[in-house]
Formats: C-alpha cells, structure tokens, sequence
C-alpha cells in the first residue's frame, strides 16, 4: 500500500468536485479499492501501486477537460475512468469556455476581424460604440492566452476620468476610489474564470488591473496589456502607455470616439494615436458600428438616436493644444 498525492491546480476545485462533491463521490464510488482525501487542490490517495497510478492518471485526464471548459459532468467522469475519450464540444470559432461551459466566441463580422487582428499583430486598436463587445472579446482573448500558457500575465487598464461623478467624493481609500472605474473588467473576468482560481491568479498578480496613471516606468513583458475606454487618454498618457509594449506581449487598446469625457479643450489620446500611426505595420485596427451592437436591442435604438440628434445639433469643435497656441501669440 502506497500514498499518492494528487495536484489539481489548472482548475477550480468547486467545479472539479461538483456541487456538494457528487463528482468526488462519483470517483470514490468508480475506484472502490482506493481509499481517498480530498481538500481544496490536492487528492490524497491510499492502495496499489498500479491502481493509484491509473487514478493519478484519470484525474489529470478529467483535470484538463474540466480547464478547457470550466465544466466536469457525470457523462463525463465515467467515460474518462472507463477508458474511453470524452466527445469533443464543437469549437471551431469558439474563444474560450466561460463559466459553466458557456462558449464565448464572435457574435458578428467585425467581432472575427478582431480576433484575426490580434492573432496577426502585437497592437491594436478597435474602436466602436456601446455594446458591441470590444471590451469582453479583447479580455477573452487575453484569457485564452493566459490558459494556453502564451503568456504569463494579463495587464488590464483604464483611464480614471470621472462622467459625471468626482472621485474625491467617493468613500475609502485610493483602491476603493478606483475599483467602480475598474469594475466593467472585473465584470468581464467572472464570465470567464470560476472565483477561486481569479482570486488566485490577482493575489500572485498573474492578473493585474490598474488605472492607467500606474503604468508609467515599467516594461511589460509576456503579456496581453489591455487599456479600456482609450478615448478618454491624453495624448502624452497614450504615447505613455504604447510604449510599456515589452517582448513577447501583446496589447489590445478599445475606445469610442462618441464618449470622450475629456474637457473639452483637451485632444484625445485615442483619435491622436490613430492620426499618428496610420499605415505602420504590426498595428491593426478594426471598426465596429452599430450592426455590431450584442446587448439588449434598446442599445442600438440609443445609439441611433444620438446619432441623429448630434448631426441635427452640431457642436462647436473642441479647441486643440495647437489652436491654443496660436491664441496665446
């Protein structure tokens, strides 16, 4: 009789254990020999040499399934432990599995030319209005770089730039004013990777989410940089943060151009970038319009209508640093 320790870490245990451990109870109940201990993301098991071995070797089977897609069934437990391979879920255009198994893939044209623009170069830049997913697709995508081990972390940034409301009236600490500014890509996150393992990976900063302001000095290497709500930069904070692209990293930069909050004496960041590396290879850059819009079908009907009235009611056109300069002399 041996004891046998086995490492479940690439999963959720709550997932792999199943809902009041009936998968555990399903594994005890298919290796009746063996006498096994499970707590949080070790199994300890006790018999056989070779019978120890064949579970070890089970188990990391049923581990790799349920990282794939965040999901571990009955169905799937038996076929595994008899020997037999579990049927693949179709997945051709299929990102990643989210929570519960649910997949998460392109929903429109451009929503696949994003995903091609990412896999072509090691910038880009998608643009678009509300809802049509620029956000959640470029976080899928840096996820199932993370999953596949292309990388090592994920570095995901905003813009503190109040709409509205001023952060010095919001309670608590630094972190507390920031985190309601942050909290779309946390949002974003939870779809994505099961509680326990997200904890994990912010806790060991595999996951970091930070305003912008705390990028500046550093290199990120091996990574997927994401920076949201990029309209909302200043020229001199975008040019700060293209340049924290370190080797083998890829960023992924979304914005609106019809949401700027900026003063309006200020130039975005964003539409500045656009103007200044137009044409550059490696830089890829995808538009998203109103077909593109995946949130409830008001969503689209708003946009429209902002549309219509802006056109009806021109605004006079923000003032630029050069118009400002030339005032002043």
């Amino acid at each position: 009789m041996i004891e046998r320790i086995v490492i479940i870490d690439n999963v959720d245990p709550v997932i792999f254990y199943g809902v009041n451990n009936c998968n555990m109870q399903l594994i005890r109940n298919l290796f009746p020999k063996l006498r096994m201990a499970a707590r949080g993301s070790v199994i300890k098991v006790i018999g056989d040499n070779d019978e120890t071995a064949d579970f070890e070797k089970k188990i990391k089977e049923l581990e790799s399934y349920c990282a794939k897609y965040n999901k571990l069934t009955e169905e799937v437990i038996l076929e595994v432990i008899k020997g037999g391979t579990p049927q693949e879920v179709k997945s051709d255009d299929v990102i990643i599995f989210g929570i519960n198994g649910k997949p998460i893939s392109p929903r429109s044209p451009n929503q696949q030319l994003l995903v091609e623009a990412v896999l072509k170069n090691d910038l880009t830049f998608a643009l678009g209005p509300a809802g049509t997913g620029k956000t959640y697709l470029a976080i899928a995508l840096a996820v199932r770089a993370l999953k596949n081990r292309e990388v090592r972390k994920i570095i995901l940034s905003r813009p503190a730039v109040e709409a509205g409301e001023k952060l010095g009236f919001l309670p608590g600490d630094m972190k507390d004013k920031i985190d309601p500014y942050l909290q779309p890509l946390y949002d974003a996150l939870e779809d994505m990777i099961p509680a326990v393992k997200l904890k994990e990976y912010m806790d060991t900063n595999v996951i970091q989410i930070a305003p912008l302001a705390f990028m500046r000095g550093r290199t990120l290497n091996d990574a997927v940089i994401v920076l949201d709500e990029a309209q909302n930069t200043t020229t001199h904070q975008i040019k700060m943060f293209l340049t924290r692209l370190g080797m083998n990293a890829k960023m992924i930069i979304t914005g609106d151009a019809t949401q700027i909050d900026l003063p309006r004496s200020t130039v975005s960041g964003l539409m500045h970038a656009l103007r200044v590396l137009k044409g550059i290879p490696g830089i890829g850059h995808v538009e998203f319009g109103k077909k593109d819009i995946v949130r409830h079908q008001l969503v689209q009907r708003i946009v429209e209508a902002y549309e219509k009235w802006d056109k009806s009611n021109p605004k006079p056109e923000a003032s630029t640093p050069e118009d400002n300069d030339k005032k002043q002399n």
